[in-house]
């Protein structure tokens, strides 16, 4: 039986849900959430779920009950009888601790993995995962997209002369490589040391960016640590106006005030998360459309790796 398309929400980031809803030319699908009174979370589904196509948009950033709605979201609707649960994951949490990069810690971006695919989720759908290989801790399909297609167009359209595209350590040169291809830029990449999380040293710049124009571009920012370190040491080599394109803006702790006390000119960021709250050097672009495109694409057995152009 096909029960055709439903979208359905957690509560995490329900304004994108609205407009990746509207992107793909449904509505969300009614669901009640609630909060027992010691904080455990109930779920049920409101309406006729039994051979639908159900897609779930949870972006699992911090705190915890995000990643424990998804779960129960999901497993809600198998007892449901749903035919098949897309996981839809803007921001995929837990992402950066995906090894063992010192003895006795967790690789927790695949017990995210794990969690999600024994909940009953069949697919998973997200964007601009912290490294690629995360999708290989799955055993369920996973559609990857890159948030460029968004990001580049703006950038695109300013028509910024003299571009240096740079990528703040050596992690993100293939994106940043991507960008300077698309954008026609110079390419340079810094080199820097995290002798501890959320600390950072930058020592060097390797390329030429004096009396360019910069845009630093990454997957994500949180502390704005090393953005704001990377700036200083840009301005030091003779960069003129630096701009930024990151997609997730975590942006947690002294991240916004680092920013507005900056050199940087504009950081474009995207709606994978909300923004904590406003800051005149941040400009927001939707991924509605991208994201509302690939589950339109991805319900009609379509292929999606158009989609996928870095």
């Amino acid at each position: 039986m096909d029960g055709g398309l439903k979208i359905f929400s957690g509560l995490a980031h329900p304004d994108l849900a609205k407009r990746i809803a509207s992107a793909a030319g449904m509505h969300l699908s009614a669901m009640d959430i609630r909060r027992f009174s010691d904080g455990e979370i109930s779920v049920a589904i409101d309406e006729n779920a039994r051979g639908v196509d159900a897609f779930v948009i949870q972006p699992t950033f911090a705190p915890a009950e995000n990643i424990m709605e998804l779960l129960l979201i999901c497993d809600a609707l198998k007892r449901a009888s749903a035919r098949r649960v897309t996981a839809v994951i803007p921001y995929f949490g837990y992402a950066r601790q995906d090894r063992k990069d010192r003895p006795r810690v967790a690789i927790s971006a695949k017990v995210m993995a794990n969690l999600i695919a024994v909940s009953g989720v069949d697919r998973v759908l997200t964007m601009d995962l912290h490294s690629s290989q995360i999708q290989g801790f799955f055993d369920i399909p996973v559609d990857h997209l890159y948030a460029a297609r968004v990001l580049v167009r703006h950038f695109a359209e300013m028509r910024i002369p003299d571009l240096v595209v740079v990528s703040p350590d050596i992690g993100s040169v293939k994106m940043a490589r991507a960008y300077a291809k698309r954008l026609n830029a110079g390419l340079a990449v810094i080199d820097k040391r995290r002798p501890k999380a959320n600390a950072v040293e930058v020592y060097h710049v390797i390329g030429d960016v004096e009396n360019k124009n910069v845009l630093l571009v990454d997957d994500l920012i949180d502390t704005a640590g090393t953005v704001v370190a990377a700036i200083a040491r840009l301005r030091e080599e003779g960069a003129k106006e630096i701009y930024g394109a990151i997609t997730h803006a975590v942006l947690s702790g002294p991240a916004i005030d680092r920013l507005g006390q900056s050199e940087i000119k504009e950081l474009v960021v995207t709606d994978s998360l909300p923004l904590r709250r406003p800051c005149d050097k941040i400009k927001v672009l939707s991924v509605a459309g991208l994201l509302g495109e690939a589950i339109q694409r991805i319900h009609r057995e379509e292929s999606v790796s158009s989609l996928f152009v870095e």
